[in-house]
């Protein structure tokens, strides 16, 4: 082994040493609180304009990105209303599909 390799592992071993250790203990409360629904959304919202402003800024004009912005933030809206109510209507034919398929084996 030559010095120079020697040194590397003495500098590897001593930043290991130096940085803090993995925590796996998940129960302490996390140090940033998490977003609500409508921060993540705005979130989303601003990185697709971003990125749609950059793509698309000098075919489209400069307003590409807030138009984008509103219209993804809309369209998120929307898909969490559809969502809500396609959970309650699914929640509704799997009742209905387990009353009559539970009436009709007492009813035998």
């Amino acid at each position: 082994m030559n010095e120079s390799s020697a040194t590397n592992f003495d500098e590897l071993y001593s930043r290991i040493k130096a940085e803090r250790p993995i925590s796996l203990d998940f129960s302490q409360e996390p140090k940033k609180p998490e977003p609500t629904l409508d921060e993540a959304r705005d979130d989303l919202a601003k990185s697709v304009s971003e990125i749609a402003h950059a793509l698309f800024a000098k075919r489209f004009g400069p307003l590409v990105g807030s138009v984008t912005q509103t219209t993804v933030n809309a369209v998120l809206k929307d898909l969490e209303k559809s969502a809500y109510r396609l959970k309650g209507d699914v929640t509704l034919v799997t009742e209905e599909f387990l009353d009559r398929a539970l009436n009709k084996k007492r009813k035998k």
